[in-house]
């Protein structure tokens, strides 16, 4: 199961400003899409899963560092090891993050008014029903960040 892709944009500059583009993302699948703008770089979010709905982060603003670990109802626990995969998004480098199913996802902007753009396969009635939570301490990332929900 390939747990990640990611999805290299590219952008144009001129004298009318920029423009990102995403050409291979397909968005035959999404049906939703959600933007979450972090009051603090000291906030935490996460741990959120899913066992079968899959996510697309983009950042459009700023950048993210989003965590990714599986979760323990999909694998043994000798394969949760604290496996936890970390990726950097940037505005400034623009690439969409694919999540399958079966993880979980913890994020954190890096900087002051980022903005991460979430698009969804499953409409939020799914989501719900598919939806595991665990707390920060599950797969620890930094002990000093405050968690939110």
């Amino acid at each position: 199961m390939i747990a990640h892709n990611i999805i290299k944009g590219n952008s144009h500059i001129d004298e009318r400003g920029k423009l990102n583009f995403f050409n291979d993302f397909n968005l035959k699948e999404v049906v939703r899409m959600y933007e979450i703008s972090p009051s603090s770089i000291k906030n935490v979010r996460g741990w959120q899963g899913h066992g079968k709905e899959h996510k697309w982060f983009y950042c459009s603003a700023g950048s993210f560092t989003v965590y990714l670990a599986p979760l323990p109802y999909f694998y043994n626990d000798s394969e949760k090891e604290h496996h936890v995969k970390e990726f950097n998004l940037s505005s400034n480098s623009p690439s969409v993050l694919h999540i399958t199913g079966g993880y979980a996802t913890a994020f954190k902007a890096k900087e002051e008014n980022s903005r991460l753009l979430v698009f969804s396969n499953f409409s939020v009635e799914e989501s719900v029903a598919d939806d595991f939570r665990f707390s920060l301490n599950e797969w620890p990332i930094n002990n000093n960040l405050k968690t939110l929900p």
